[in-house]
């Protein structure tokens, strides 16, 4: 695996262990963002907050990584919704308007980044380096 690529996978767990962390240490930050249609605020955070630091550490075992970029794929794609009731609802969290659309597109930045990780860095199809 080329060190570029090894670079990211290790910035992008820590980035989902760490959101995952704040989940719990934080929860009502983002039950103020959870749009009001779906049910059970507090244990979705909670859930969507472990699978964040789960997915982030099975990102850094080889075995799994790959599984492990579908997951936090999945998972970024299943909290979209909380950022696009954001954008509507500007005043759960205060900040310039411009910031709260760059935080639309900054999701897909965030989803082909944890695609990146889904495809193999060598001809060998495991996200590993083949032996020679």
């Amino acid at each position: 695996m080329n060190r570029t690529k090894t670079a990211s996978k290790y910035l992008l767990a820590i980035f989902m262990v760490m959101a995952g962390i704040m989940h719990f240490v934080n929860p009502i930050f983002y039950m103020k963002i959870m749009p009001p249609y779906l049910p059970f605020h507090l244990e979705l955070v909670y859930l969507s907050g472990f699978f964040e630091f789960a997915l982030g550490l099975l990102l850094l075992v080889p075995r799994f990584s790959r599984l492990a970029a579908w997951g936090i794929f999945a998972l970024l794609i299943a909290v979209f919704p909380a950022n696009i009731y954001l954008y509507q609802h500007q005043e759960l969290l205060p900040a310039s308007p411009i910031v709260h659309l760059l935080r639309l597109p900054l999701q897909a930045i965030f989803l082909l980044w944890a695609y990146w990780h889904t495809r193999p860095s060598e001809a060998g199809g495991t996200g590993e380096k083949s032996s020679p």
